[in-house]
């Protein structure tokens, strides 16, 4: 009797782990008016190495959502998990080294310390760290950036986009597993805009490091993986960039 034919072995597929989580996360202010709900209930998940756009109109909640993620803002209630650690109960120091050791960020408005020079900023964290060789890997990522030339400049001595690639060699620098921008581009022209995007993602992609981009360019937002739109607080139509149609 022939022996039965083997069924073919499935590949197993492995799920990444998330990066980012929020379960049902809410974050009310108080004004003169009464409370003001800022986020209202919202639940996503981002997995490691995702380059995710958060979309929506201004005032719809955006930035708050990053700095959330961040550790920067305290929600209300709900729950968030950041690079696999629950934020809720962590005081200002252990919410500075999650940070320190997991959390690139990217302003619109650069956050350069004017005093310290480009080298003196990328090291920052490096130094909060203790890395045994913070200028040495400052240099390094200034190079990634392209700005070796311009390490012992000021802020004040620096146009804005040698500013937001300073901004973005010194999140890059600890080497973090997330990165979070926020309009990096806002105060840029389109020119110099669009260069110091193609850095962002050509460093995500060397690094695999997770991308959350907030923004209000669609092109941009189509260059990531998923977009998520917010409207009123709320995530309202999350989709594929290519099928995205994005609100501003």
């Amino acid at each position: 009797m022939a022996p039965k034919p083997s069924k073919p072995v499935k590949p197993q597929i492995q799920s990444r782990s998330p990066a980012i989580q929020f379960d049902d996360v809410r974050l009310t202010l108080p004004s003169r008016a009464g409370p003001v709900s800022i986020l209202r209930g919202v639940s996503l998940q981002i997995d490691e190495g995702e380059a995710v756009a958060v979309v929506g109109p201004s005032g719809s909640g955006k930035t708050t959502l990053l700095m959330v993620a961040a550790g920067l803002e305290c929600a209300t209630s709900g729950q968030i998990s950041v690079a696999g650690e629950e934020l809720d109960g962590l005081n200002e120091d252990a919410l500075a080294l999650l940070r320190a050791r997991n959390i690139g960020i990217v302003f619109q408005s650069f956050h350069l310390v004017p005093s310290m020079t480009a080298l003196e900023n990328v090291s920052l964290p490096l130094e909060f760290l203790g890395n045994s060789a913070p200028y040495e890997h400052a240099r390094q990522a200034l190079k990634d950036v392209g700005l070796s030339h311009r390490e012992d400049h000021f802020p004040a001595q620096l146009s804005g986009g040698e500013q937001q690639r300073v901004a973005l060699a010194r999140a890059l620098a600890p080497g973090p597993k997330i990165l979070m921008a926020d309009e990096p581009t806002g105060n840029l022209d389109g020119q110099t805009g669009q260069q110091v995007m193609d850095l962002i993602f050509a460093l995500r992609e060397r690094t695999g490091a997770t991308l959350m981009l907030i923004t209000h360019d669609s092109e941009l937002a189509a260059r990531c993986g998923r977009i998520l739109q917010m409207r009123d607080g709320k995530i309202v139509q999350p989709t594929a960039a290519k099928r995205a149609k994005v609100e501003a």
